[in-house]
């Protein structure tokens, strides 16, 4: 056999190391629970390493042009798609510029019954909404029977998780000790962070408070009505994730029982902090699902822990927007996290689209954004999106599913994280690549095999009998 030349060794090597990664690639696919992104990896592990395999072992006329042709290919592709292009801009000048009424937000408007003074009250100042609204009371609700995606053992799970983050209501708040504990900010701050993660946050992060942070006025729970008072400057916020799996089947049961849970998650953790604050004799309050004072997004984008993206989420780095977010304000002395402003995350968003194309309302804007009170910003139509919840009895979570940062913290996913966040090159090829792989338009999974026996069809035939 004649010795191979370099060239031929050298389309050997990229063949072996391409079958190798999509390989990799399509096992990993297959623990994700994604067969068509296994099988489509596994045919391109046999189809795209194949010409170089075919060149490096072959002898055939033309021989050396092709290789050249491959070679020369595959290195300009690598080079484009791994150059820094795009991946910087001049931050641009987000801060919003007016304060929310936490009494105009869909969670507080829900909870207005009809025929009270506060129902009244609240539609006589807000007229335009009142049709909006009518529309979704006129649907099931959330949790409720009668909803298209009913199951009485999911929603009764999820409805315990919700039930267990209002008995932790009353300890969002309360007295710091007499006498104040000397400490070290550099090291308690440090500590905070650690701790936190190990009672299972995912990042966390701190800030100052700016006013803009604040909801203006209190609309849920026995202060409803009252102007918001956080006198504390600084907060520490922090994630936890939530469940691929479990948020793969959304809109059905599944998403609403991971969100409740991690809403019990975060709280518990925020809660906790917040209370070991107080033991060390400073104030401190945790802000937690139905008990927040502050703006959790603005907080932890503030607070570097990620971006605000095109559904008008938390779109982290690790998780993109699969997390669940709590707060605790503070006047314990900390050293504030620089914001990371990341430009690449608004361009993947500008030009993904994926979440709007699915949201079953069509509540996310697909287009470009827009100067909203002197901010360029995605709006999301948040009556259209919460009638859906009403109807469908979950608070949906598609778009989280689909989204492409959403995908496992793992080295597949890291390995493209760090290409979109180095090559709008890449970002374009990543947008591209997850459609053909994953679908453009995903359709939810099943329940988990963990749920077999909890399925609508079962409980009917369950009472029928």
């Amino acid at each position: 056999m004649d010795e191979l030349t370099l060239l031929e060794i050298i389309t050997i090597v990229i063949g072996v190391l391409l079958a190798l990664g999509l390989l990799y690639a399509s096992i990993t696919s297959l623990r994700e629970n994604e067969p068509r992104a296994a099988f489509l990896t596994l045919l391109l592990g046999v189809l795209l390493p194949t010409p170089f395999l075919i060149v490096g072992f072959g002898a055939f006329q033309g021989e050396t042009l092709v290789g050249a042709v491959l070679v020369s290919g595959t290195v300009t592709v690598g080079i484009l798609l791994l150059l820094p292009l795009g991946r910087n801009a001049p931050d641009e000048d987000d801060t919003p510029r007016s304060r929310i009424d936490e009494r105009d937000i869909m969670f507080s408007r829900r909870l207005l019954k009809p025929g009270t003074a506060r129902f009244e009250e609240y539609y006589a100042a807000n007229p335009a909404k009142k049709p909006l609204d009518d529309a979704f009371r006129e649907k099931p609700g959330l949790l409720m029977k009668g909803s298209s995606a009913y199951n009485p053992h999911l929603f009764g799970a999820s409805d315990a998780s919700f039930w267990t983050i209002e008995r932790l209501r009353p300890f969002v708040d309360g007295e710091p000790a007499a006498e104040r504990v000397p400490t070290d900010v550099q090291a308690v701050t440090r500590f905070i962070k650690e701790w936190a993660k190990k009672l299972g946050a995912v990042s966390v992060g701190l800030t100052e408070i700016h006013d803009y942070h604040l909801y203006t006025v209190v609309g849920r729970g026995d202060d409803y009505g009252e102007p918001v008072a956080v006198s504390q400057k600084k907060a520490v916020a922090l994630t936890v994730e939530m469940d691929k799996a479990m948020l793969d089947s959304a809109p059905l049961a599944p998403a609403v029982m991971e969100s409740a849970q991690q809403y019990v998650e975060a709280g518990v953790i925020a809660v906790q902090i917040a209370q070991y604050i107080r033991n060390i004799g400073y104030p401190a309050r945790a802000h937690i699902d139905g008990n927040y004072r502050v703006v959790c997004p603005l907080v932890a984008r503030d607070a570097g822990l990620g971006e605000i993206g095109r559904m008008g989420l938390l779109m982290t780095p690790e998780l993109g927007p699969r997390v669940r977010i709590a707060v605790v304000t503070t006047d314990l002395p900390l050293v504030p996290d620089r914001r990371r402003h990341d430009h690449t995350v608004i361009d993947f968003c500008t030009h993904c689209r994926k979440c709007a194309d699915v949201c079953p309302s069509q509540a996310i804007p697909s287009g470009d954004r827009v100067e909203i009170d002197g901010v360029k910003r995605w709006q999301i139509d948040s009556e259209a999106c919460f009638t859906f919840w009403c109807q469908v009895g979950t608070d949906c979570a598609r778009c989280m599913a689909v989204c492409p940062y959403s995908h496992p913290d793992n080295l597949l996913h890291n390995l493209v994280r760090r290409g979109v966040k180095n090559s709008s090159l890449f970002r374009r090829a990543a947008i591209w690549g997850d459609d053909f792989l994953y679908g453009k338009r995903p359709a939810p999974t099943g329940l988990p095999e963990w749920m077999d026996g909890m399925s609508n069809s079962e409980y009917r035939i369950s009472k029928s009998e």
